[in-house]
This record gives structure tokens, C-alpha cells and sequence, in this order.
């Protein structure tokens, strides 16, 4: 255990410096607001600056936990689902690790308490099954090489049919559910599944198959909250704006988050404990893993831990009233359509500090053998993030109903995913899900809501749904690289002298029989 623990010093330095570069830029933009357009009091600065130092260092231990102990735990799972080749057992423990992974999300609590009309745990639990179900449609689809621009065709499709039945001011909620419990903890493990399952796969197309799996996923909480909205006919959600901190000193700060840590320090116990404890039983059953492993799978699961509360309390009770306080502000003066470009610069950075995102970038270059660079990744969902936070600006200084926005969005992104390579639209639905985490929830939405109330707007139907922008962006940005990179590996091919047997072949489908 020493071993390991000395091990990972230079590691954590690393990743200390990524997450510096991941959340400098932020406090930089909100300390130029701050002290120029957008003044706030003392107290909220000073709780600002604490959350973003309890972010940075929750980053650097969450990165390098959910590398050392969710990314093996998940691999080594679904390489053994998928060697068992046993239909009912994939279906069973896929919908039971779906289930478990979901009601382990603390950012689904968020979403449930959006929602006063329907019982928190009746949400959770729907919401929970629409994540296993899906997750079985997920594995189904690897396993049988079902293409995924068509189950998105289908199932996106029902979501809008069934959208034409929902209350409005439940629509934005309901979208934004299939980003938020795509988070943190779901993210790094459902993705290492795709892997797993993948590598027992020997055909040229595994890879591609690899991802997708948190595509399918996001589908399942959309469609539960949008039944769930129909049946309980929930239009009346009530808006509790966050306490703003007023503080004196600096004990009165650090008590402020003293108070709160006990609550982060149960709550990811909480969600930690279903998957360590399923783990366990596959690791009794079926892996069999030494203790060199298992050390190092714990050791990364006490930093996961670590980081997980550190971020979410540095989050919810540093960034969260700042952001709120600063929507008020900006959006409360004459020029309030500022509002919308300083939206999309603080969009472009924040995606960098979400910690799934760093998973999803660092298992798209390692798959792709570097093809796609992490920060070719890193660029195009930070463009697609700008983009979709100034369309949710827009929406909230004029109330334009987000289905003017989804719809079209939607509807290019899954037209297109029909002439893009099949690995760039999978990494790109995934993508989405996973721009969505909790810094969107904690910084993005109160921005929103704040700029929401000082306007005048519907605060559910106006400033709700900037998850749901943030989840679709990256569908579009991604899968526009992939078809640039498409067009730039065409006009390489074009430009060299190729042979007349080759070019007999080159227009022929990947799935072709050549009969030699």
C-alpha cells in the first residue's frame, strides 16, 4: 500500500497542474467581473475563491482516483459480462449496475428537488430505471452491432413525440435530467464498461462499439421524467433561490463550509458504497483479482472519495451563489444582453473543469491510439459548450421555448451522424452527456436562474434547460470534426498516386465480403 501510495506523489502533481489550467481561467473571468461591471460583496467573493481552491484540488485527487479505480472496476466488469456470453446475465446485472450507478449520482438529487410535485424518490427511482434499461439497450446494441444513428433516430423521435404531451413548464426540466444523471461517478464507470465489453469483441468495429454507451444512457432519463410529467401532471415547480453567504470574518467563511462538508462527506459515502459493494461481488465470483490490484483499485477509490467532496462542496456552496448573484447583476443593468457573450466565455472554460470530461478525453486518445488528441477533444466541446450557454442566455433575457432550439438541434445532429465515421458519432453523443456534470448545475444553471429573476421570466421554463443546451452542443461540434477529418483524409488519399486494384476497393463498404 506504501508502494502505491508513493507511486502516485508525481501523478497527483500532474494532475494538480491540469486542474490549475482547468479552473484558473474561471476565477480570472469572474475576479475581472467582479471588480469591473458585476460587483459583489466581500462574503460572496470569499466564498468564491474557497470553493474554486476546494475544486482544484478535488479535480486533482478525482482525476487520478477514477483513472486508478472506476476505469479498471468498469473494464474488468464488462469483459467478464461479455465473455459469460450469457444473454439473461448481461440483461440482468446490465440493468442492475444502470440502476445502482444512478441512484449513486449525487447530481440527481439536484434534480429531484427541482421538482417538488413529484415525491423525490419516486423520481429517483424512475429516473434510475430509465439509466438500467437503457444500458441493457446499450450492451444489446455492442454485442448484436446494431448502428447507433438508428436507435437515435427512434428513441429521440418517442422523447419528441412524447414532448408534444408535457406541460411546458416541466419540458426543461425533464431535458435537462438526461444530462445531469450522466455525472461524475456514472460517467467514468458505464464508459469503462464500453471498453470492457469491447475488448472481448476481435472485429475491426469494437472500438468504434466502445462508445455509445453513455449516448443510450442519457436517453433513459429523459424519457422516465417526461412519463413521469405526463402522468403526474407536474406544472407547478416552485423556485428556491440559494442563500447568499454573509460572513465577517474568516472563521465565520470557514465555518460556512464546515457546516456543509459532513453532508458531501455522507452523501458520496452513500453513493460510493453500492458500487464498491457490487464490485465485490464480482471480484468473489468471477475476477478474482490479486491483492496488487485490489490495493491499487482502493487506494484510487480513497481519492475518488476525496475529490468527490472536496469538488461538490467547493461547488455547490463556493460557485453556486456567486453564480446566481452574478446572473442578478448582469442581467439587471441596461445592458443586460452582455449577458450573452460573457455566458459563452464562461461556457468555453468551465467545460475543462468538469471532472467526467477529463475521463472522456483521456479514453477517446487512448482508443484511438492518439488519432484524436485529448486536446482536440478538449476544443471541441469547449466550442460547443460556448455556443449552446449563449443560445441558453438568449433563452432567458427572452423566453423563447427551448424546443425552438432542441428540435432543430437535434434533428441536424442525428442527420448528420449518417455520413460521419461511427466512432466520431458515438464519442460525440457521449460528449454530451458528459459536458453536462455538476459545475454545469452549480455555476451555469444559478447564472441562469439569477439573470432569470431580475428580468422578470419564468424561472422553470426560461432559466431551466441549460443543461439540456450544454448536453446537445457537443453533438453537433464533435461529429462537424469528425467529418472535417473525414474530408482531410479523402483529399490526402486523393493526392497520392494509387493503384488501379486499390481504387477497386476504395469506394466499397466497411462491412464488404472480398472474395480473393
Amino acid at each position: 500500500m506504501d508502494i502505491i501510495l508513493k507511486a502516485s506523489i508525481p501523478k497527483l502533481r500532474e494532475k494538480l497542474l491540469e486542474a490549475l489550467q482547468a479552473v484558473l481561467p474561471i476565477v480570472a473571468i469572474v475576479l475581472v467581473l467582479c471588480f469591473s461591471i458585476a460587483p459583489v460583496s466581500p462574503s460572496i467573493l470569499l466564498c468564491f475563491l474557497l470553493g474554486a481552491a476546494m475544486i482544484i484540488v478535488g479535480i486533482m485527487f478525482f482525476t487520478l482516483g477514477a483513472e486508478m479505480s472506476m476505469s479498471p472496476m468498469g473494464e474488468r466488469v464488462g469483459a467478464m459480462l461479455t465473455k459469460s456470453r450469457s444473454v439473461p446475465l448481461i440483461i440482468g446485472v446490465g440493468f442492475l449496475l444502470g440502476f445502482l450507478i444512478t441512484i449513486s449520482e449525487p447530481d440527481l438529487q439536484v434534480l429531484a428537488n427541482q421538482v417538488p410535485s413529484i415525491p423525490n424518490m419516486t423520481l429517483i427511482l424512475s429516473v434510475a430505471a430509465g439509466v438500467g434499461l437503457f444500458l441493457v439497450v446499450a450492451f444489446l446494441r455492442m454485442l448484436l452491432g446494431i448502428a447507433l444513428p438508428k436507435l437515435l433516430v427512434v428513441f429521440y423521435g418517442l422523447i419528441f413525440v412524447l414532448a408534444a404531451f408535457v406541460p411546458k413548464e416541466f419540458l426543461s426540466v425533464a431535458f435537462d435530467s438526461g444530462g445531469v444523471t450522466t455525472g461524475p461517478i456514472t460517467v467514468p464507470f458505464i464508459m469503462a464498461l464500453g471498453v470492457g465489453v469491447a475488448a472481448i469483441r476481435s472485429d475491426r468495429h469494437a472500438a468504434d462499439d466502445s462508445f455509445g454507451l453513455v449516448a443510450l444512457c442519457s436517453i433513459g432519463p429523459i424519457l422516465a421524467v417526461l412519463i413521469l410529467g405526463i402522468a403526474f401532471q407536474a406544472s407547478d415547480s416552485t423556485y428556491v433561490p440559494p442563500i447568499l453567504p454573509n460572513v465577517s470574518d474568516s472563521v465565520e467563511l470557514w465555518q460556512l463550509f464546515h457546516e456543509g462538508l459532513p453532508t458531501y462527506i455522507k452523501e458520496i459515502a452513500t453513493s460510493l458504497l453500492p458500487i464498491i459493494a457490487m464490485f465485490g461481488v464480482f471480484q468473489l465470483a468471477a475476477l478474482k483479482l490479486d491483492r496488487r490490484t485490489l490495493g491499487r483499485i482502493g487506494v484510487g477509490l480513497a481519492y475518488t472519495y476525496i475529490g468527490l467532496v472536496l469538488f461538490l462542496a467547493g461547488a455547490n456552496i463556493g460557485f453556486m451563489p456567486a453564480g446566481n448573484y452574478l446572473g442578478q447583476v448582469l442581467a439587471g443593468q441596461s445592458f443586460r444582453w452582455l449577458l450573452v457573450p460573457i455566458g459563452m466565455l464562461i461556457g468555453y472554460f468551465i467545460v475543462k473543469a468538469e471532472p467526467a470530461v477529463y475521463v472522456l478525453n483521456k479514453q477517446v486518445e487512448e482508443v484511438t491510439d492518439g488519432a484524436i488528441s485529448a486536446s482536440t477533444m478538449g476544443a471541441a466541446l469547449s466550442a460547443g459548450v460556448s455556443l449552446s450557454v449563449g443560445l441558453a442566455m438568449v433563452r432567458v433575457l427572452t423566453g423563447i421555448s427551448i424546443l425552438w432550439f432542441l428540435i432543430p438541434g437535434y434533428a441536424f445532429a442525428i442527420g448528420i451522424s449518417f455520413v460521419v465515421p461511427k466512432l466520431y458519432t458515438a464519442i460525440a453523443f457521449d460528449a454530451g452527456g458528459v459536458a453536462s456534470g455538476p459545475m454545469t448545475a452549480a455555476f451555469l444553471l444559478p447564472l441562469a436562474q439569477g439573470a432569470c429573476v431580475a428580468v422578470g421570466g419564468n424561472i422553470v421554463t426560461d432559466a431551466f434547460g441549460v443543461v439540456a443546451m450544454v448536453a446537445m452542443t457537443p453533438l453537433i461540434t464533435v461529429q462537424l470534426m469528425g467529418l472535417m477529418a473525414q474530408l482531410k483524409q479523402r483529399r490526402a488519399r486523393q493526392a497520392q498516386p494509387v493503384s488501379a486494384a486499390a481504387l477497386a476497393f476504395a469506394d466499397l463498404p466497411d462491412d464488404a465480403i472480398i472474395e480473393l
